[in-house]
């Protein structure tokens, strides 16, 4: 195996100890010798490929928003090639971002383990920032795109209803985390969210998807 393809493989396997301590313990475990007795290394070792629990923390943020960019990717491509609208491919990518099994709660606790160590680190809010910034961007050409084929009148603000989606996204994502098994109305809460991320995007792709007509 070459140098650079075994220094990212050691790399991730480190960020995969992180990510598991953060999500079955919190960051307050993640400490280099609890990180390196998780991955079965040396603190050396750890200590070689990282410099810092801000380091760890960052890698294992990135890999976790990698790892939702590769869902969304598969969702896109799904999508494309069974013809479904833009809202529903929409729909089903945001759905990853909801805790809504253990690995998703994990990865939410990785999330937000990150966005609160940023508060009172500047490289880190940047990487926060740039990520929230990133998955707007995303929602908005999904807007955009809605126009084209149809979903989406002409006159909706596509910066406005990525904002929208995004918040709600955010908001379901914690009250999901909070309460896995509570209940709205006598409604599973999951359901719930479920229905309110649908009308929210109804509210948005109002059309029809001329995309695929022949």
């Amino acid at each position: 195996m070459p140098r650079t393809a075994d220094h990212a493989a050691r790399r991730s396997e480190i960020a995969a100890a992180v990510r598991h301590l953060v999500a079955t313990a919190g960051l307050d475990a993640v400490k280099v010798a609890a990180v390196a007795r998780e991955a079965g290394i040396s603190v050396g070792l750890v200590q070689h490929y990282f410099a810092s629990k801000d380091d760890l923390l960052l890698f294992a943020y990135e890999q976790v928003t990698e790892a939702f960019r590769e869902r969304v990717a598969g969702w896109i491509a799904k999508g494309t090639q069974e013809q479904r609208r833009i809202s529903d491919v929409v729909f089903h990518s945001l759905l990853e971002q909801l805790p809504l099994d253990e690995d998703r709660r994990g990865e939410y606790r990785v999330t937000r383990a990150f966005l609160g160590r940023s508060l009172d680190n500047t490289a880190l809010a940047e990487v926060a920032r740039a990520t929230a910034a990133d998955f707007r961007g995303q929602l908005a050409t999904a807007v955009h795109n809605g126009k084209e084929c149809g979903e989406v009148a002409a006159d909706v603000d596509g910066d406005m209803a990525a904002a929208r989606i995004a918040a709600l996204v955010t908001g379901l994502a914690d009250q999901l985390y909070q309460e896995p098994a509570g209940s709205v109305g006598g409604r599973p809460a999951a359901a719930v969210g479920e229905e309110l991320l649908r009308e929210c995007l109804d509210g948005v792709f109002t059309g029809e998807c001329r995309q695929y007509r022949r």
